[in-house]
């Protein structure tokens, strides 16, 4: 779970998934979209895919990346299960 705190604390990886929200993108339509170079941008799809946030398919001579949601669900659920844990247990001091 770390690795999934640590790509979602930078503000280009954000905007990388805000992207790939709204379809799946080769590494260079996604470089387009920013103002850094084309390994800044490999550094921060290999990070996404580190953290299962990206998934990565090469279809014949590219390679598409699209939004890897499950690793949110899991990560959502969880922090509303600590959540709740949390609010069971103060209504239970009451």
């Amino acid at each position: 779970m770390n690795s999934l705190f640590k790509a979602l604390d930078d503000p280009t990886r954000r905007a990388i998934l805000e992207m790939l929200r709204e379809r799946d993108m080769t590494a260079g339509e996604i470089a387009a979209a920013f103002d850094i170079s084309k390994p800044s941008i490999s550094y921060h799809l290999d990070l996404l895919k580190r953290a299962d946030l990206a998934l990565a398919i090469k279809k014949g001579q590219f390679v598409y990346y699209s939004l890897n949601t499950s690793v949110l669900d899991e990560t959502i659920k969880w922090m509303l299960n600590l959540r709740d844990d949390k609010r069971g247990k103060q209504s239970g001091n009451d």
